[in-house]
């Protein structure tokens, strides 16, 4: 990841005031500058809102007004450099379920902060019920996206009609999460076209 900003030199950052529970662009922007360095330095075990309000010079009521709990905080760094990455539009559906898998998942993963951090999201989840909440509510938005890509290859007749989409999308990310949580990221990615293709394989009325 890049972008890291020197939040030693930024001393009156937080004058910028709360809104009330409306975060304030400039306080949102500086805490996640702040979450970043924090996680870059201190890794998953040394993340806290407490080591994010002392970065940013920030209240920690602030923080977690905006985020409850640190898992969701670490999944607002995760979710801002992965917006950073437009979805795929090659003009066929097995291009673009390729570039997703390789661009938006498995090697957007691949030796980088952000495969920690999802991973570490991922494994707050399954004890913590805000941890969960957080990482199902980012699920459903980036699904929503994904779907994309599959209802264009419909436009296009690639696909029939009545296509499960979501399903298409599921077992694409499914690869990727099983390769994440079992530390397989790098090695998967030289099978990602065949991922695809037999996916595309049981798919109906799919169309090359």
């Amino acid at each position: 990841m890049t972008h890291i900003a020197d939040m030693e030199t930024e001393t009156e950052d937080l004058s910028r005031r709360s809104i009330g529970a409306r975060r304030n662009p400039a306080s949102q922007e500086a805490i996640l500058d702040a979450a970043e360095a924090v996680l870059r330095e201190g890794g998953i075990a040394g993340f806290s809102i407490e080591a994010v309000a002392r970065r940013a010079r920030a209240g920690k009521p602030t923080i977690y007004r905006w985020w409850p709990n640190r898992t969701a905080l670490m999944l607002d760094v995760y979710t801002r450099f992965k917006n950073a990455r437009a979805f795929p539009d090659t003009g066929t559906l097995r291009g673009d379920l390729v570039a997703f898998l390789d661009n938006q998942l498995l090697g957007f993963w691949k030796d980088s902060l952000c495969g920690t951090v999802y991973r570490a999201v991922i494994a707050e989840a399954q004890s913590d019920a805000g941890a969960e909440e957080a990482l199902q509510a980012y699920q459903a938005d980036r699904k929503q996206r994904a779907l994309v890509l599959v209802e264009r290859a419909k436009a296009r007749g690639e696909v029939s009609q009545d296509v499960d989409a979501a399903l298409i999308i599921d077992l694409v990310v499914a690869y990727a999460w099983h390769q994440l949580l079992v530390g397989h990221v790098a090695q998967s990615m030289s099978k990602v076209e065949a991922v695809v293709d037999t996916v595309l394989l049981g798919t109906p009325g799919y169309r090359a």
